[in-house]
């Protein structure tokens, strides 16, 4: 069964989704931003869950707009010399989740970093402070408002903080740090690996948050992009402002930021995958100038698929050698 392109199609998409004509300007402003935001780190020793070979920290920073961002720090006990780093991302309105899900990378020589979304299910802080829809979704929230205001330009900003501060701590090989995560988690990695020149390697597994419009011309704007279909039904009936709207959450669309990537890219994609199809992820992908491979699984949606971590986790052994 194929219910989007056929494969030989999907390997040249580039995207439907159109890209604002500012948008490299917009980015090179948000970084600027960030920059010049006191990051104010403070680490707090975590006392609820000890490991003979792990340490375990909350890290907290100052992102863009004020808000104070959380992130797990899960550190190896006897470190001789700097380690490598894996910064991790949750999937759409989770959290960063259990300490103990990153032990073995720690047990075997890694930093990790989980980062807590702002204004999803961990302990970030989301400062709001925009117009519109505050009720029901991240990609639309701040689409009212200035484009600046867009929550996702904040959230995509955090990750490259949060990579900047983890390479800079003396324990990290800053020459060594792996961005991953699985939907909304792989579309974060990716765009870490955009606009962090510090991270080295990417794996991305079927990313969230990539060609808006290739999902609602599919008629796929439903459970993780429900959002768009929302937005249009309450803002915008007659879709009116159709080429307005879609052309200013080009701003936060990952594949447009995928050009930037310098880090090596292991993408993962199920071409069954319904909640975020697969030619929006090869959207991304295709844009992707650096050295990349992608993993195709024939008959996997937005799923567990079997013996995956395993694989990720041997690639990210290649980091210690």
């Amino acid at each position: 069964m194929v219910f989007d392109m056929p494969l030989d199609q999907l390997k040249t998409y580039m995207g439907t989704n159109p890209c604002p004509p500012d948008f490299d300007e917009y980015w090179q402003k948000a970084l600027k931003e960030m920059d010049d935001v006191d990051p104010q780190v403070e680490i707090v020793k975590e006392t609820s869950i000890e490991a003979p070979y792990a340490e375990c920290y909350n890290l907290y920073f100052t992102g863009v707009k004020g808000a104070r961002i959380r992130s797990q720090l899960i550190k190896p006990k006897k470190i001789e010399k700097p380690c490598p780093a894996v910064l991790s991302f949750h999937g759409y309105a989770w959290y960063s989740g259990d300490w103990s899900d990153k032990f073995a990378l720690a047990a075997a020589g890694f930093v990790v970093a989980a980062m807590d979304v702002r204004g999803q299910n961990g302990y970030s802080e989301d400062v709001g402070g925009v117009k519109g829809n505050t009720v029901h979704g991240h990609i639309i929230r701040g689409l009212d408002g200035d484009k600046e205001d867009l929550l996702y330009r904040q959230i995509f900003l955090d990750t490259a903080e949060l990579a900047k501060i983890i390479a800079n701590m003396p324990d990290v090989d800053s020459s060594k740090i792996a961005a991953m995560g699985f939907s909304q988690g792989g579309g974060l990695a990716l765009a870490c690996g955009a606009l962090s020149p510090y991270v080295s390697r990417v794996i991305s597994v079927y990313p969230f948050l990539c060609d808006y419009k290739r999902v609602w011309e599919m008629d796929l704007a439903k459970d993780a992009y429900e959002e768009i279909r929302t937005y249009f039904r309450f803002r915008d009936p007659l879709h009116e402002r159709e080429d307005e709207i879609f052309t200013k959450l080009g701003y936060i669309d990952v594949q447009h930021l995928a050009k930037w990537i310098k880090a090596e890219v292991l993408m993962v994609t199920g071409l069954m995958d319904t909640i975020c199809p697969p030619s929006t992820q090869f959207a991304a992908y295709n844009k992707i100038q650096s050295k990349k491979q992608m993993l195709i699984y024939p008959d996997f949606g937005h799923e567990q698929i079997f013996y995956l971590n395993d694989r990720i986790f041997m690639y990210l052994m290649e980091m210690l050698e």
